[in-house]
């Protein structure tokens, strides 16, 4: 395992479970990868016991599933699973949408904007782990403008799994292909005019495709 930095001025398990979870997102860990707890303490330069508390945090996000006695793994979604979160998806992000128009309309563009940007830059750079990033920052600023901590926190609950999805199994995709990003950029289009009748229409194809990319994507690998 390559060094891993820790610049972040937090407790250190949770400067571990931060920088793991980057790390998961973006790729550098497998979807079902095993994780050595002792590997990463060496690499962090840290005993195990901060490692272990920052695997069961992961856990509770539902990124790392621990085996009692036999490891901690990467989770890996069932066909069920995928189904499951798309259709959360599907009925959380409207409504979040919907909230932040009304919130905080110029701080939701703008930030959807920045991400469209970079989105643009990384399919031009056929960039994944960028994409992804930009990919999920055009769905988070949703709910980071909504003005509702509930939404906001249950979006939390599966945030993480679906920006690990996006890198690892949609952005291969989607940067070989201009679909995803006119997708994204409609959809910024129909929130700049409020048009959200539009939107929920587009965003459940767009999560919906999301999901069969995943579940083709696990059925290959």
């Amino acid at each position: 395992m390559k060094s891993l930095k820790l610049d972040t001025p937090k407790s250190l398990a949770q400067r571990v479970m931060l920088r793991l979870r980057q790390g998961i997102i973006d790729g550098e860990f497998a979807l079902g990868a095993a994780i050595s707890e002792e590997m990463v303490a060496q690499s962090f330069g840290v005993s195990r016991t901060p490692v272990r508390e920052a695997m069961g945090q992961l856990q509770a996000q539902g990124l790392v599933v621990i085996r009692p006695q036999v490891g901690s793994f990467v989770f890996t979604p069932s066909e069920e699973d995928i189904t499951a979160l798309c259709t959360f998806r599907i009925v959380i992000e409207p409504k979040a949408a919907e909230l932040a128009f009304a919130h905080d309309r110029a701080g939701a563009i703008a930030a959807m904007e920045q991400a469209i940007a970079a989105m643009e830059e990384a399919l031009t750079a056929k960039d994944n782990v960028a994409y992804g990033r930009a990919d999920s920052a055009i769905h988070d600023a949703l709910f980071a403008h909504c003005g509702n901590r509930y939404l906001q926190e249950s979006y939390q609950l599966v945030s993480g799994r679906v920006a690990a999805l996006r890198t690892n199994l949609s952005a291969p995709v989607d940067v070989r292909t201009p679909e995803s990003f006119e997708q994204h950029l409609t959809l910024l289009r129909l929130f700049e005019r409020g048009d959200f009748a539009a939107f929920e229409k587009l965003m459940t194809t767009h999560i919906t495709n999301s999901g069969k990319t995943y579940a083709r994507a696990l059925q290959i690998a």
